[in-house]
């Protein structure tokens, strides 16, 4: 590229040669190069998904073995044009190529390929660790980077220069454009710009608003469009038509980003799976209120409208600059000249050494994949420089100062990018709305609406000796707690076995006011009771939780906490869960306030303040990723533990993420009465974001988080059948588990004592040494699932009967030594199955954890998806199936086996019932791709088709309560 003498700028000679290096990965790029005038970037597995192995080995193949005889030919290259300076954006090779041809190199991007591959190293293994250090080492040659904003963490760069968006410049007006389509001006219209749109994608007329048009960008010359729907051409100049559009539909990306805030324009755009730089354009694109995110589901069944219509109403608000492309020109000619020479006070080494350290070792916070990882502001306050982001503020010790969002603001914690947590933030800030009861809305939501706006002393007035007003508030804490996914491992969690979970996207959030009870409000009734009971307030608990008409229960709750004493010692867990079942609409109580009374029980706190509690889980209302419940992803499992780390929070209460859980467990075993195991709370309080949790139930061993490979993803498919882990189904195969455990153990005892034959005719004395280990370990058996299944099958199999009468079974064996069950003398339990499950599932667990690690192939997907295929039958065999599941079951398998998927690569490979069984949800594995979210789409339908019902899909995942933490918050006041 050369640059003629121009005005303003004093070439030494008539012309200058550029050597411009471009990553030929992304749009974004291509815009940038083309303002301010190879290596393969990135692998997609498709249009919206990076596969990070594919790109690690595509790097590999064409960066790194050539890398001899690339750098040879490039220098040759430079040589020969006579090249003035290097420029790379941001092609790492250039840099080094650069140096040992004796020519100046600067970058110019928004991120570096260091710190895009260190992630992905992560998932792919060490082994390609040498890939990122190669990379630092290659840019540290360069002088000086040109910095964009929306920038990810670079810290290989030690010279930075900032400049404003580098946009493609306007050739027409939104008048001029919308006359040469025939559009008026006040027909909304938004353009695709969509790359790789998903094949055999067809779009339809209902998916718009009714009155709006669509220009689509890149679509094949074979697709045919509604009418609604327009084709651009080819070589259509998109910025033009973006400009005069009201907003866009696309994939996230620099090109789409720096655009849409240039022309205001709002941006709805679907995320990406393992696009690196995202988190960061997207945190430009929210903090200028420009962005407005669709999930895929959405996106591919057309249900656009609600996204377009929320999009019009957003009023973006970027005022930076947008010449970019001309700063950066300028700076790079000036360079070139010999000026903005950058001192080269850090080496080489220097800075080779600063990019492992903080681009490497401090890899991005895990389950922080929509939000700026924390150690960011770590390097870059380390590097003395501002982070740039316009939310978060680093001062000097490295705390944060307050952040203000909405009518908040933040004094503690982050809101970690979660679109659900800003929603329920803004209906905390609309509590006090006055709703029109004329609206077509339920007569219990008015009710819980009103409640809730009366819940919280938003601030207090004290009128001071020198005549000031002095505005006191006392802070709301707010906490968040997804439900999970069972992936593996379900109901043999009791006995023991090894369970793999997923924290789903839906969560529960929870907010908590505590005031002296002198200040709080009550609600009538609950002024009258304190009236009744005499003189001086004593401390109240009240409770609204949202969703109430979905589940036919009350949607308030309140009582004197002093109910929970009996004398000076907290009442008893028979007793409150009694007191708990006196009202079956207020039973739900249970899982909120008895997480207050087991901290009473079980750390000796005591409570002198009034509390304020909102529990926010309906999906009808603003926060549309709450946890539905009875569908099996353990709904009550995120309630308490969101609701006991609001508690403990607002009491300066210190928990760690282990311990709620299982308190929250005695909440629901002791209180509720539900004989659930620990893994959805430890799922919902130590899950960390697209990973799944490895738990060993003896009783809560967490040995891990396992990476969920980037070709593999899980889906969750409602049933409509409502499960409830307190119904008899479950209770009753969990007492048929303890039952042959006993059995067992009675077995292994008498086989030691020579009472008994062995079950293949054996005797002690013909044991050998081993196998009297065994059988003592076996006399003595704490979990179901240390027996192997080969020692089952050898020795104890034939020995447990299909089911037994309660009373038969008491009268043998005294209990079962369960203290969650009670067994019915009068009931007949099936024993062989509900024994049989748990010791195989704990080996399926197992085998399905060791093939996550091994090499992507169809073999490793099809052996993942038998064994969800083996754990459904085993449901069955133990009376926990439903016709809903199965019939879900089947859905699968007829993707799996259809012509379609047998012709190329498959999709879907295997499904399974989860949780306690007996309906609820199907978790199905399949390829990462949109082939497969299309599939699970079309299940969806046909599940409709033949029952009726439209099941709820669960995708995606978010960070459990401890990874969350909590928000401190404080209204803005408005002063008089």
């Amino acid at each position: 590229m050369r640059i003629e003498e121009s005005e303003g700028v004093s070439a030494s000679r008539k012309h200058l040669v550029f050597a411009y290096y471009v990553t030929g990965h992304g749009f974004g790029h291509a815009t940038r190069v083309v303002e301010v005038l190879l290596d393969c970037g990135a692998v997609q597995a498709d249009a919206l998904t990076v596969d990070r192995l594919a790109s690690l080995e595509k790097y590999s193949e064409t960066a790194v073995k050539p890398r001899e005889s690339i750098l040879a030919t490039e220098i040759e290259w430079l040589n020969s044009i006579k090249a003035d300076l290097v420029v790379s954006d941001v092609v790492p090779v250039a840099c080094r190529a650069a140096a040992d041809a004796g020519i100046r190199s600067v970058c110019v991007t928004n991120f570096s390929w260091d710190f895009i591959y260190a992630e992905y190293v992560m998932a792919a293994g060490n082994h390609h660790r040498s890939i990122v250090w190669q990379i630092a080492e290659d840019y540290s040659h360069c002088e000086f980077l040109i910095r964009l904003p929306g920038f990810c963490p670079m810290p290989a760069f030690r010279d930075v220069i900032d400049v404003p968006l580098v946009v493609r410049r306007l050739h027409k007006t939104r008048k001029e454009v919308r006359k040469e389509l025939g559009i008026s001006d006040d027909v909304k219209m938004v353009i695709l710009n969509f790359g790789g749109q998903p094949s055999g994608w067809k779009l339809k007329e209902e998916y718009l608003p009714s009155g709006w048009l669509c220009l689509v960008c890149g679509a094949s010359d074979s697709q045919e469009l509604p009418p609604n729907f327009i084709k651009l051409a080819k070589d259509a100049y998109t910025p033009d038509l973006i400009a005069a559009s009201d907003c866009m539909l696309g994939k996230i990306g620099y090109g789409t980003v720096s655009e849409a805030l240039a022309f205001r324009l709002p941006f709805v755009f679907v995320r990406r799976d393992y696009f690196n730089e995202e988190p960061f354009l997207r945190n430009m694109l929210e903090y200028y209120q420009c962005g407005v995110e669709m999930i895929r589901r959405d996106l591919l069944t057309g249900h656009w409208k609600p996204y377009l219509e929320r999009a019009i109403s957003l009023k973006p608000c970027y005022e930076g600059g947008i010449n970019g492309g001309e700063v950066a020109a300028h700076i790079l000619q000036e360079t070139a000249i010999g000026k903005h020479y950058a001192s080269d006070k850090f080496s080489g080494a220097r800075r080779l050494r600063d990019a492992i350290v903080l681009g490497y070792q401090l890899q991005r916070v895990p389950g922080r994949d929509i939000s700026i990882p924390e150690w960011y502001s770590s390097a870059e306050n380390e590097l003395n420089k501002s982070t740039g982001s316009p939310a978060t503020q680093i001062i000097e010790n490295g705390s944060l100062t307050s952040t203000c969002t909405g009518d908040f603001e933040i004094l503690h914690g982050d809101l970690q990018g979660l679109p659900d947590t800003k929603s329920f933030l803004k209906s905390l800030a609309e509590l006090d709305t006055v709703y029109d009861p004329e609206k077509n809305t339920e007569k219990r939501q008015i009710r819980e609406r009103k409640a809730a706006a009366g819940l919280f002393n938003w601030e207090v007035c004290i009128m001071s000796f020198f005549a000031y007003v002095l505005f006191v508030q006392e802070d709301i804490y707010v906490t968040r707690a997804p439900g999970r996914l069972d992936v593996m491992g379900g109901i043999a969690d009791y006995s023991g076995s090894l369970v793999l979970q997923m924290p789903i996207k839906e969560a529960c959030h929870v907010a908590v006011q505590k005031n002296h009870a002198s200040k709080h409000r009550l609600w009538k009734h609950a002024q009258a009771r304190q009236n009744a009971k005499g003189p001086g307030p004593t401390p109240v608990l009240q409770i609204v939780s949202y969703g109430s008409e979905l589940s036919n229960r009350g949607p308030t709750f309140d009582m004197d906490l002093s109910d929970f004493m009996d004398g000076e010692m907290p009442i008893s867990y028979d007793k409150a869960k009694k007191y708990f079942a006196q009202d079956p609409s207020q039973k739900w109580a249970a899982y909120v306030a008895g997480t207050i009374l087991v901290l009473m029980t079980e750390l000796g706190v005591r409570f002198e303040d009034s509390i304020s509690m909102l529990v926010h889980n309906d999906q009808k209302l603003k926060v549309s990723s709450a946890v539905p419940e009875g569908k099996g992803v353990s709904s009550s499992a995120s309630v308490e533990v969101a609701s006991m780390s609001a508690i403990a929070a607002a009491h300066g209460l210190s928990i760690i993420p282990r311990d709620i859980a299982l308190l929250c467990q005695k909440v629901e075993n002791h209180i509720v009465g539900a004989p659930c195991g620990v893994m959805d709370q430890m799922t919902s309080a130590c899950g960390e974001a697209n990973k799944l949790l490895a738990m060993v139930c003896q009783p809560a061993e967490v040995i891990g988080l396992v990476e969920i490979p980037s070709h593999i993803r899980f889906w969750g498919i409602d049933s409509g059948i409502r499960h409830s882990v307190g119904g008899a189904d479950y209770g009753s195969v969990r007492i048929g588990a303890f039952m042959g455990r006993k059995m067992i153990k009675s077995i292994a005892s008498s086989t030691l004592s020579r009472s008994l034959p062995s079950a293949n005719g054996l005797i002690l004395d013909e044991l050998e040494d081993d196998s009297v280990n065994l059988i003592k370990a076996e006399a003595s058996l704490d979990y179901l699932c240390n027996l192997s299944p080969h020692r089952y099958e050898a020795l104890y199999a034939k020995m447990l009967p299909e089911s037994i009468l309660g009373e038969t079974f008491l009268k043998k064996y005294i209990d079962h030594s369960d203290a969650v069950t009670v067994i019915d003398e009068k009931r007949t339990y099936v024993v062989r199955a509900p024994a049989k499950h748990p010791i195989y599932e704990n080996f399926r667990v197992k085998a399905f954890k060791a093939l996550l690690t091994s090499t992507s192939s169809d073999e490793q997907l099809t052996a993942l998806g038998e064994l969800l295929y083996q754990c459904h039958y085993s449901y069955g065999a133990c009376g926990l199936g439903s016709d809903g599941t199965d019939r879900l079951v089947r859905l699968v398998q007829e993707m799996q086996h259809g012509k379609p998927s047998s012709s190329e690569d498959g999709t879907l490979y295997g499904a399974k019932i989860t949780g306690g069984g007996s309906g609820g949800t199907v978790c199905v594995i399949g390829r990462n791709s949109l082939r497969s979210s299309q599939q699970i789409l079309e299940i969806q339908h046909r599940y409709k088709g033949g029952t009726g019902y439209l099941p709820f899909i669960f995708e995606g995942s978010s960070p459990g309560s401890g990874k969350f933490g909590y928000l401190r918050i404080r209204r803005r006041l408005s002063r008089p």
